[in-house]
C-alpha cells in the first residue's frame, strides 16, 4: 500500500484501547493519527493521560499524542476503532458513519441491529456486504462493524468448522473468562483471589445469540440466524489474558474423533481474508496433549489471533466436546477489529 489509511482509537486509554495503540504500532495499512479519551484527559498528551497496563513498551509516536474528543468533526480519518463503552458507543458511533468514517467497533450497541454484522474475517466475511444495505437504511456515507463478543470469538471459529463439515443442531459452553475481559481496573483483587465468580452480567445471552448470526447466511440483503440452539454458563476466573471454552456440541452427522479433529486442523479461511496482515496462521491448532490448551501457555499462538481447540473426545450426552482457547484482547476485541478493517479494505468499503 503506497500510503497507509488514517484512522483514529475511540476511548484509547482503556485496556481494549491500549491493544489497539500496541497492534497499530507499525501497521502496514494503517496509521494512528488520533486517539480519543475521557472529557477529564482531553488535551492530555496520551503518555501522561494513560495507565499503561500492558507488558510491551507503549510506542513512542503514541505518548506525545494529544488526546481529542470522540467527535468526527475533531480529525481527518478513513477508520476508526471504538473501544468506548457501549452505553457511549451507541450515541458517538453513529456521528462517525454519518461523515463519512468507517468504525470498527468493539463495543455491543449494534450487534443486534439487523444492518450490522457481527464479522469474523475467517468465518463470515461475505456478511460485510450488508454495509450496503445498512448505508442505504440510514444515509450513512461510512458505516459500522463489530466484532463479536470476546467469548463468542474462538468458539464460534470451531463451530464454524464444524457446521461446514457436520452440522449443528445443538451446543453447551461453560466459560472461564480472563480478568482482563472485565476492562481496568475491572474487578476487585479481594473478589477474585481464591475464588471463581459465577455470573459476568449479560454475557450469557450474548454468547448463546451471537454465534447464530456469525454462523447464518447472507442472503437477498438480510442476514438469517442459523439454525441451532447454544446453552451457556459464563464464569470469571483468576487468570489475566485468555478465554478458556469448555463446549459440547451435537451435530447433525456425527464424526469420529479422527475425522473431527481433521476438520478443524484443516480448515481455511474465506479466500477474501487468508493473507490479510492479521490472519491467523493457523485459524485453528489442534493440541494432543492431556492437558492443552492453556491460557498461559498458549494465548499467544499466531500471534494471538489463532484459536486453539484441546481435549477432542465423545460425549455421553452429545456427540462431541473439546476445549477451546483465544486471546480475549487480541482475537476478541482489539485484534479482530483490526482484522475487520483489513477485510473491509481489501473488499472496498475502505479505500
Amino acid at each position: 500500500m503506497a500510503e497507509r489509511i488514517p484512522v483514529s482509537v475511540l476511548g484509547a486509554t482503556g485496556s481494549v484501547g491500549q491493544r489497539f495503540v500496541q497492534l497499530l504500532d507499525g501497521h502496514p495499512w494503517f496509521e494512528v493519527v488520533a486517539l480519543t479519551g475521557s472529557d477529564r484527559k482531553i488535551g492530555m498528551p496520551y503518555g501522561s493521560a494513560c495507565n499503561w497496563v500492558l507488558d510491551e513498551a507503549m510506542p513512542d509516536w503514541a505518548e506525545s499524542l494529544i488526546l481529542k474528543p470522540s467527535n468526527p468533526e475533531e480529525m481527518s480519518v478513513q477508520v476508526t476503532f471504538s473501544a468506548l463503552p457501549s452505553r457511549v458507543a451507541k450515541e458517538i458511533e453513529p456521528h462517525f458513519a454519518h461523515k463519512g468514517v468507517m468504525v470498527c467497533s468493539n463495543a455491543s450497541a449494534y450487534r443486534d441491529e439487523p444492518d450490522v454484522p457481527i464479522l469474523l474475517p475467517e468465518v463470515n466475511a461475505d456478511h460485510a456486504g450488508i454495509l450496503t444495505v445498512q448505508r442505504s437504511n440510514r444515509g450513512w456515507r461510512g458505516g459500522i462493524v463489530t466484532n463479536p463478543n470476546c467469548t463468542s470469538t474462538g468458539m464460534t471459529v470451531a463451530l464454524k468448522a464444524l457446521q461446514d463439515a457436520f452440522g449443528l443442531k445443538r451446543i453447551f459452553v461453560v466459560s472461564l473468562q480472563a480478568l482482563s475481559g472485565a476492562g481496568y481496573p475491572g474487578i476487585p483483587s479481594l473478589d477474585i483471589i481464591d475464588n471463581v465468580i459465577p455470573n459476568i452480567e449479560g454475557e450469557e445471552e450474548k454468547v448463546e445469540q451471537e454465534p447464530r448470526k456469525m454462523l447464518g447466511t447472507f442472503t437477498d440483503g438480510k442476514i438469517t440466524l442459523a439454525d441451532f440452539i447454544v446453552s451457556a454458563h459464563t464464569n470469571r476466573v483468576a487468570v489475566r489474558d485468555g478465554h478458556l471454552v469448555c463446549l459440547s456440541v451435537e451435530l447433525s452427522n456425527p464424526p469420529g474423533i479422527e475425522e473431527a479433529a481433521e476438520a478443524l486442523e484443516s480448515y481455511t479461511a474465506p479466500q477474501a481474508s487468508r493473507d490479510l496482515p492479521s490472519a491467523p496462521n493457523p485459524v485453528i491448532l489442534v493440541r494432543q496433549e492431556a492437558e492443552r490448551p492453556q491460557p498461559r501457555l498458549d494465548r499467544m499462538t499466531g500471534n494471538g489471533m489463532t484459536t486453539v481447540v484441546g481435549r477432542l473426545r465423545s460425549d455421553p450426552l452429545l456427540h462431541l466436546k473439546m476445549v477451546v482457547l483465544s486471546h480475549n484482547t487480541i482475537r476478541g476485541a482489539a485484534g479482530g477489529s483490526i482484522y475487520n478493517a483489513e477485510l473491509l479494505v481489501k473488499q472496498g468499503f475502505i479505500s
